[in-house]
């Protein structure tokens, strides 16, 4: 069983309620406002700030390439 990306439409970031970026290849959702990255962790998203990675804008623009 695979992360449902229909649950795109209705999850938000829980630090800003924007959208989130799914990175299926590194089982990750990523919010590029507040530049964190929450874990996915057996199909099921990881949506705690403490278990975010925070990361520099630099970073950030890597990994949406």
């Amino acid at each position: 069983m695979a992360f449902d990306k229909k649950l795109l439409d209705i999850l938000a970031c829980p630090a800003c309620k924007g959208s989130l970026v799914y990175q299926a290849q590194h089982a990750r959702l990523i919010c590029k406002f507040d530049r964190l990255i929450y874990p996915i962790v057996d199909n099921i998203p990881v949506l705690l700030e403490s278990e975010a990675k925070a990361v520099s804008s630099e970073e950030l623009e890597q990994l949406l390439k």
